[in-house]
């Protein structure tokens, strides 16, 4: 059996009287690829937020490498928050913003190792070219990926996205998909990712959750996409998302 990188039982977390989370179990093993799948409100990024150490929970517990998320290495954990969430005013360039992922800090004076390590990065996701681009100057495509590559500068063993290809065009999506497959090959890096493509959930991930405030079903795409945990999950089937093909009734 593979390590246990993340372990969540009877997670709850509250908003002041509203309830986000209520009694989540999660277990995510090294090398996995979660895909997490909800509707909006239904707790999503605050999971992600939760493990990250963001959101302190209600009740329950969260651990990742067996530790408090406040206790694990800065180095170990990559995010790529929604792209839709950034402020793109900020006059930076597109390797200062890389460099904030070895340190979490900006920093406008780089030395050469952090300098070189930058290069290398950006060239692994062909952004070579953006080095010294102003972000406000990026498509979404480009900043996503950019944040990708600001991720991934310390080689991290968890990676966590938030809905990484909102806000993109299809080409931009799909190159960024080959890019983080790419990546977690090289890197030996766990992922779990919010998304709203039932479709790349399916095809791409090793294990499913639907979430709506708990857990609806958690498995293997082929088990957990079925007509009556989508009903259950979302109240309605998602037509709109092309998944009629994989729908099966439950045994």
């Amino acid at each position: 059996m593979k390590d246990p990188i993340v372990e969540i039982s009877e997670l709850s977390v509250f908003f002041g009287k509203y309830c986000v989370l209520n009694k989540v179990d999660l277990f995510v093993r090294s090398l996995d690829f979660l895909t997490i799948v909800g509707p909006n409100g239904g707790g999503k990024t605050t999971l992600i937020k939760t493990i990250l150490g963001l959101v302190e929970p209600e009740s329950g517990s969260v651990r990742v490498f067996g530790k408090k998320p406040c206790s694990v290495a800065y180095k170990n954990i990559g995010y790529v928050p929604q792209i839709k969430t950034i402020d793109r005013s900020f006059p930076g360039k597109v390797y200062e913003l890389v460099a904030t992922g070895w340190s979490g800090r900006w920093k406008f004076a780089l030395n050469d190792v952090l300098r070189q390590r930058v290069k290398e990065v950006l060239s692994t996701c062909g952004l070579e070219h953006l080095e010294d681009r102003q972000i406000n100057k990026l498509s979404g495509g480009e900043l996503q990926r950019v944040f990708l590559a600001r991720s991934f500068i310390r080689k991290p063993k968890l990676l966590l996205l938030d809905e990484p290809a909102t806000g993109i065009d299809t080409i931009a999506e799909t190159d960024f998909s080959f890019l983080l497959e790419k990546l977690q090959k090289e890197n030996q890096t766990t992922i779990i990712m919010v998304t709203h493509d039932w479709e790349y959930a399916y095809y791409h991930s090793t294990s499913v959750l639907l979430l709506n405030k708990s857990v609806v079903a958690l498995g293997k795409p082929q088990d957990v996409f079925t007509e009556e945990n989508l009903q259950k999950t979302f109240g309605h089937l998602g037509h709109e998302h092309n998944m009629d093909f994989i729908l099966r009734k439950d045994d």
